[in-house]
């Protein structure tokens, strides 16, 4: 069950109450009986880089994929299917 911070709006009383998702959320200061206000702190999970992949926070040496192969020239095209096409026109 997680735990709410409360804080009261007119004597400044705060505390900390664990608390269902069902249960409701408290109004009333259990000191003064003024108007609670429930606080909200800061997530406790931080994503932090430019992705979110399994392979971005490792460095290239412990990786297991392969790095795509370079193309070091553009493929030629078919030579009989050029001049078959030019004579057919």
């Amino acid at each position: 069950m997680p735990t709410y911070a409360y804080a009261c709006k007119d004597c400044g009383h705060a505390f900390d109450i664990v608390q269902s998702f069902s249960d409701s959320t408290l109004t009333s200061c259990p000191e003064c009986q003024g108007t609670l206000r429930k606080k909200f702190n800061s997530v406790g999970v931080v994503f932090k880089g430019s992705g979110f992949y399994r392979t971005d926070s490792r460095d290239s040496k412990g990786s297991t994929v392969s790095p795509a192969p370079a193309a070091s020239a553009p493929a030629a095209a078919p030579a009989a299917s050029a001049p078959a096409a030019a004579a057919a026109s």
